[in-house]
């Protein structure tokens, strides 16, 4: 596979040297306008996924259909603004990852698709808006460095508070991380037993006890606790799995006052200069050979209704499992992020 990784100069010197890092740092870079303007056969993607996960999948879609793919890797937040500030001049056909809290509310910047697999999605994540397709299921999750952990107990959010664990837990920024967005919502409705407004007094004690740290990217919060420089971390459940697969010391804890599985989705971007790339990319992800590749080499629960759930991670039966209100949650999420914001500010 000739995979292509590039970064437009605005995503940050940082940016493009961790992805030039993770990419081998020999891929030929190409200017963002005129890639997405051509006419060649080709499909450009945007995907905050770490590239451990966008790989093989990429790597098989080129082969099976002999379309290029071109992927930007960066957070979901700072992909998003840059579909909003392209919406006259589209530089990529499609969105690949985000949680629906995330990305509900931006329906408008895609088109409506609704991939040839749809009646082999489970019934709780068909498409019915008609620019949403789903991909997997996500269930937020703590993750554990069992080397830091030492004797403190953690079994769900409140173990959190443990003063022995100040400024050793991993979070980024909500309103970055899509999936820190999501725990949010998670600790909201959790610790205020269904009342997500009484979930703020907990979000407060969280707060104080960052110690001030506040990472940029999901990336960050599991690479973080992996490498050993956080005790314990705020995810999503791949985040942590692949590591507990590669025998890392970390395991992953499931809240026990609850913990809501929201599926991510895939969008194809309004006016998409390569359209019909795009369904065949939309129509491959959520294909039965993707699926059931996801579920058994890249640790996360598929959409379909005809494909296993992953070996070695917790039956969704055995998992304490709540819900949001999604009307409330959509309504609110720019009040919830800014209460965060000054929540996490007025604490340090």
């Amino acid at each position: 596979m000739k995979l292509k990784k590039w970064i437009a100069g605005l995503l940050g010197a940082a940016m493009l040297t961790t992805c030039f890092a993770s990419c081998g740092g020999g891929g030929e870079q190409k200017d963002a306008a005129k890639s997405a303007g051509s006419d060649e056969n080709k499909v450009v993607i945007y995907c905050p996924h770490p590239l451990a996960f966008i790989n093989p999948l990429v790597e098989e879609f080129e082969k099976q259909s002999g379309v290029k793919v071109e992927v930007v890797a960066a957070g979901t937040g700072e992909l998003l603004k840059r579909v909003e500030s392209e919406k006259s001049n589209p530089l990529a056909d499609i969105f690949w990852g985000g949680s629906l809290g995330t990305m509900k509310p931006k329906a408008a910047l895609f088109e409506e698709y609704r991939s040839v697999n749809e009646d082999h999605v489970q019934e709780a994540f068909k498409n019915k808006e008609g620019s949403i397709t789903r991909f997997t299921d996500i269930p937020s999750v703590i993750m554990i460095n069992t080397n830091l952990i030492g004797d403190v107990k953690v079994e769900g959010y409140e173990d959190l508070l443990n003063p022995a664990l100040k400024g050793k837990i991993a979070f980024a920024d909500p309103s970055k991380s899509s999936s820190s967005y999501e725990h949010l919502i998670n600790m909201l409705y959790a610790m205020g037993k269904g009342d997500p407004d009484k979930g703020w007094d907990y979000v407060e004690k969280l707060a104080k006890n960052l110690d001030g740290k506040l990472l940029s990217g999901s990336s960050a919060v599991y690479k973080g606790v992996a490498d050993g420089e956080y005790a314990v971390g705020l995810t999503f459940e791949e985040g942590g799995a692949k590591y507990v697969a590669d025998g890392a010391p970390v395991k992953l804890v499931y809240m026990k006052e609850g913990v809501i599985s929201k599926p991510d989705g895939i969008y194809i971007i309004k006016n998409a200069k390569h359209m019909e790339n795009a369904k065949k990319f939309i129509d491959f992800i959520t294909s039965k050979e993707a699926q059931t590749l996801i579920t058994q080499k890249l640790h996360r629960r598929s959409v379909r209704d005809d494909v296993a759930a992953p070996v070695g991670l917790l039956p969704k039966a055995e998992i304490n499992s709540i819900n949001d209100e999604e009307e409330v949650v959509n309504k609110n999420k720019k009040a919830w992020l800014d209460k965060f914001k000054d929540i996490f500010t007025s604490v340090q």
